[in-house]
């Protein structure tokens, strides 16, 4: 095991993550630490797709059956709970593998919680006047002047540059790499992908088992306990569309087609989220492969990977 990283499986939904951490287990004595913001939920196994009982079985899970819909789970207090399960497992001298694709849960676990210092009020008020005056391309200037690290965005992430570098005396970038060294895991990324339309096949095939396995009925019950529609836990992709269909009626043959359509978007917006922001030294496979074939693959990159840390240096 390389000291001190952790391997970080992530892709789109339905990209078969679940899959390869399964046949990793027959390189690894691994346990799965799952980053999905959906599976935290109780009573909602087949509307997020969580690993079956026979593969939590076989490989055990972390993070799974947390909460209650309608109870908030944040990508913080993912990252405290995930911290003290990688330990557990290391402690055990097994091996901890994160899986999933919540970005903003892998981001809290490999990167940090960035905890805004103090600011003064009155000194931030005045900042937001005089940087709403500016044209973007101004503001943008100002940013990367004030902040090395900064390498661009939005007009909202220009702002808060150039704000915590005026406000702070200490630029954005300062900030996030305390938030990294504090950081649960060292992140060893391998990101799963398959061309578009073999994506979209896959999310229709998922969207159908859904249906017919019970996702509708997994809602009715958590309704029925109580649980609003659209309150934390029945917001996510499939489960408000089967919401939908049990508070307002319609046609029941096409709740797949409507949960198939809205994966399809959440799916790209993963794809673009990870594509950008995952480092470029991650490791990117193609998903059309058999798992063992991938599993193969990524267990002899990680021996490579751990060679050469404990290489010793001339």
């Amino acid at each position: 095991m390389a000291a001190g990283r952790t391997p970080v499986l992530v892709g789109p939904t339905a990209v078969g993550k679940t899959a390869v951490a399964m046949a990793l287990a027959a390189h690894w004595p691994l346990e799965v630490v799952s980053a999905d913001s959906r599976q935290v939920y109780r009573g909602l196994d087949v509307g997020t797709a969580k690993p079956t009982r026979r593969e939590r079985a076989l490989v055990p899970h972390h993070g799974l059956d947390l909460v209650a819909p309608g109870e908030r789970y944040s990508a913080g207090r993912f990252a405290r709970d995930a911290e003290s399960w990688v330990a557990d497992v290391r402690a055990r001298g097994r091996m901890p593998v994160v899986v999933g694709g919540t970005g903003l849960y892998v981001r809290a676990l490999s990167e940090g919680l960035f905890v805004e210092p103090p600011l003064d009020g009155w000194r931030r008020h005045a900042l937001e006047r005089w940087t709403a005056e500016l044209e973007a391309h101004e503001l943008v200037r100002w940013a990367a002047r004030l902040d090395p690290g900064f390498h661009g965005g939005g007009r909202q992430r220009a702002a808060r540059a150039v704000e915590l570098a005026l406000l702070t005396g200490h630029p954005l970038s300062h900030w996030q790499r305390i938030a990294r060294q504090q950081a649960a895991v060292q992140p060893w990324y391998v990101r799963l992908t398959v061309p578009r339309q073999v994506l979209h096949q896959r999310i229709r095939r998922r969207a159908l088992q859904m249906v017919q396995q019970g996702i509708i009925e997994e809602v009715a019950a958590a309704l029925a306990d109580g649980a609003e529609a659209g309150a934390a836990g029945l917001d996510g992709v499939g489960l408000k569309e089967a919401a939908a269909y049990l508070l307002q009626g319609g046609d029941r043959t096409q709740v797949a087609e409507a949960i198939t359509i809205s994966t399809r978007q959440y799916a790209k917006r993963q794809e673009t989220w990870f594509r950008h922001q995952l480092p470029p030294d991650t490791i990117v496979l193609d998903a059309t492969r058999p798992p063992d074939e991938l599993a193969a693959e990524i267990a002899a990159r990680w021996r490579h990977h751990s060679d050469q840390k404990a290489a010793p240096v001339p």
